[in-house]
C-alpha cells in the first residue's frame, strides 16, 4: 500500500507554531494524507496528546535541537533531550527504537546539521516545503543523501495548517507505526510536493504575529 505521509508538522506545542487538532486533521485530510507526524521542537506533548484524541493515524515524533544542529526523531515515546551531541542524540533515538532523520541538512537559518550528516542517520530530508530557494535545497540534500546511500523523505515543516501537505513522503507500508518505520529505513519511500507558497507563508507571519500579541497581553 502506497501511503501519503507528511513527515514533518508542528503544533500549537511549538512555541512557533499555531496549528491545532481541528486544523491539522482538517487540512491533512484537504491533502489526502494518510498519517502526519507530529514533530514539535524538544517535546513529545504535541503527538501524545493528538494521538489520544484521534483515529487519524499520527506518528510521534520530536525536532531535537542537538549541539551539532536539529534532528527530527519519528516513532518514540520517550523524550530525547536537547543539548546533546549529533553522536549521543543519535544513540538515544535509535536506542528507544526511532527513526533519526537528517531534516532539511543543507537549509540556511535552520539549524541544519549540514556536512555533519553521516550514515548512521536513518534517512534524509530532501524535500522541506518551508526552506527556500526550495530547489536548490533539494538538489543539494538529494546529492548527500545518494553518496552516504541513504533513503530520501519529505516533510512540509507546517507550522501553519494550510502548509500540512505541501510537501510529504510516499511510503510504501501498511498503515500502522511500525510497518512505517520499517519502511523508512528500508528505503520503501520517496519524497513528493513541492514548495510552501509566497502567499502562505505571508498569511503564516501574521497569524503568528497575532498569537504572540494576545501572549503578550495576556502576560501583561
Amino acid at each position: 500500500m502506497k501511503l501519503r505521509i507528511d513527515l514533518h508538522v508542528h503544533t500549537e506545542c511549538s512555541a512557533d507554531s499555531i496549528i491545532t487538532l481541528d486544523k491539522l486533521l482538517f487540512h491533512a485530510k484537504r491533502k489526502r494524507l494518510d498519517a502526519v507526524a507530529v514533530t514539535d521542537h524538544d517535546t513529545l506533548e504535541g503527538a501524545s496528546r493528538y494521538i489520544k484524541r484521534t483515529d487519524f493515524l499520527i506518528i510521534p515524533g520530536i525536532e531535537i535541537s542537538s549541539l551539532g544542529g536539529h534532528i527530527v526523531a519519528l516513532g518514540i515515546d520517550e523524550l530525547v533531550p536537547k543539548g546533546l551531541t549529533i553522536e549521543e542524540t543519535l544513540d538515544r533515538i535509535h536506542k528507544a527504537r526511532g527513526v533519526a532523520i537528517a531534516c532539511h541538512p543543507s537549509a540556511l537559518f535552520k539549524g541544519s546539521i549540514g556536512h555533519r550528516t553521516s550514515s548512521r542517520f536513518d534517512a534524509v530530508e530532501v524535500m522541506n516545503a518551508s526552506v527556500i530557494p526550495f530547489g536548490r535545497s533539494v538538489s543539494t540534500s538529494r546529492r548527500m543523501a545518494l553518496s552516504l546511500g541513504l533513503p530520501q523523505v519529505g516533510g512540509s515543516d507546517a507550522h501553519y495548517g494550510p502548509e500540512i501537505g505541501c510537501a510529504y513522503t510516499i511510503v510504501e507500508a501498511e498503515p500502522n507505526n511500525r510497518e512505517i518505520m520499517e519502511a523508512l529505513k528500508s528505503g520503501l519511500c520517496e519524497p513528493a510536493g513541492g514548495s510552501i507558497p509566497l502567499t502562505l507563508r505571508t498569511k503564516r507571519e501574521v497569524a503568528l504575529l497575532r498569537k504572540r500579541a494576545r501572549s503578550f497581553f495576556k502576560r501583561a
